[in-house]
């Protein structure tokens, strides 16, 4: 009887605290965290946060340093951002808080990182020194420096770090042309293993949905390269290689990103680096079967969660522009001009809409994907990546 009435008790007070009942004792209000987002602000150091139900931004977080090239990843449960910033900055933010909860510099410059699949490490990819600084996701306690040394006294700048299951993460070494896995089931002893003359430049990188195939787009050289992790004895095999086909690539203006993994059916879609198309990938043979042309040289080409569509945008001169391709007919089915300086772009998790930056216009737009109307515009100053908490249940993100 004694512990029925306890919980009759407890249960009552809490009906009651929740209903307001308690003087002077509102309760909090409570909420989840699955429609939460971030939009950096590229030039205040501020991190902006939305509500991608609302279509409303719903707070700030000020004190982030040089966030102009910044990345967000998301702890499991959605509730903190870690933030990558240009100048090193590594910050823990709680996002129902809206607060830093822990920020330190690790690096002179760095350009993004990754958190393991078990959510417990958080790793930063650097170009000065270059490496990867392997971190405890609850207290930002170092636990592994990993320099890219690939010659005595010669340090690579990393790029294309994305996490891999088992606690691992893959990355690539752009002056060394190179693909390194380091494997930190114990993150204070990690192993490496190395994969050399992969190509020249690796520029970015992404891993495919099911944690089996890294893939780096190569600067230096038409092609990507490709490894297999699933395989026996892995290793790196070039696809697309001379996709060029000896035509002189135009000025590159910003590079190409890799990291949204335009996927659609059994079809990849892939900005061609120099040139104004995007292409058209098998995901079973890796071979090309086709190619679309675009409005400029592509930096992003993401597809919608269903696959049905892809949308593009590009660097300067055409970086005020968008194009949606629909994947069933392989065509461009509308151009759209959000605004000056089109930098990111982010689908709500199941693809209704996508979140458009518009840094020159110092806005960002919600665009409905069926209609392809806009439902809303959110004033923010000089914004460029949008993240949203969705990210936390996906490899690679």
């Amino acid at each position: 009887m004694k512990r029925r009435e306890w919980l009759a008790t407890a249960a009552t007070l809490s009906s009651f605290a929740a209903l307001g009942g308690l003087a002077g004792c509102a309760a909090p209000a409570l909420r989840g965290t699955g429609d939460l987002g971030v939009v950096i602000g590229r030039a205040n150091g501020t991190l902006y946060l939305v509500d991608t139900t609302a279509q409303a931004l719903i707070g700030e977080v000020p004190g982030l340093g040089d966030l102009s090239h910044a990345s967000v990843v998301f702890s499991r449960d959605g509730l903190f951002a870690y933030v990558f910033g240009r100048d090193g900055g590594l910050t823990k933010v709680n996002l129902l808080e809206r607060r830093i909860t822990r920020r330190i510099m690790q690096a002179g410059n760095s350009i993004g990182g990754a958190i393991s699949a078990d959510g417990t490490l958080v790793a930063a990819q650097n170009y000065t020194p270059g490496g990867v600084k392997v971190f405890d996701a609850r207290t930002l306690e170092l636990l592994a420096d990993i320099p890219a040394e690939y010659a005595p006294g010669k340090l690579s700048r990393v790029v294309g770090l994305v996490d891999l299951p088992a606690r691992r993460f893959a990355y690539s070494l752009f002056d060394a042309n190179a693909i390194w896995v380091t494997d930190c089931s114990d993150p204070k002893n990690p192993r490496t293993t190395k994969f050399e003359n992969i190509g020249r430049q690796p520029y970015d990188a992404l891993v495919t949905p099911n944690g089996r195939h890294y893939i780096a787009g190569l600067f230096g050289e038409d092609g990507l390269a490709q490894l297999d992790l699933w395989a026996a004895e892995p290793k790196v095999q070039r696809i697309l290689g001379g996709y060029g086909k000896g035509q002189e690539p135009l000025p590159v203006y910003k590079m190409p990103h890799l990291r949204g993994w335009a996927v659609a059916g059994r079809r990849a879609y892939l900005p061609a680096i120099g040139r104004h198309e995007v292409l058209v990938v098998d995901t079973e043979t890796w071979a090309e079967v086709g190619r679309i042309p675009v409005a400029g040289q592509p930096v992003f080409v993401m597809a919608r969660p269903d696959g049905r569509q892809v949308w593009v945008n590009f660097s300067v001169p055409d970086y005020h522009r968008v194009q949606v391709i629909d994947t069933q007919s392989q065509t461009i089915v509308q151009t759209l001009e959000p605004g000056k300086a089109v930098l990111h772009m982010e689908f709500t998790p199941r693809g209704e809409a996508v979140w458009i930056s518009s840094r020159d216009d110092n806005r960002v737009s919600v665009i409905d994907t069926q209609s392809l109307a806009t439902r809303a515009r959110l004033d923010v100053p000089a914004p460029s990546g949008i993240f949203f908490t969705a990210r936390a249940a996906r490899v690679g993100f």
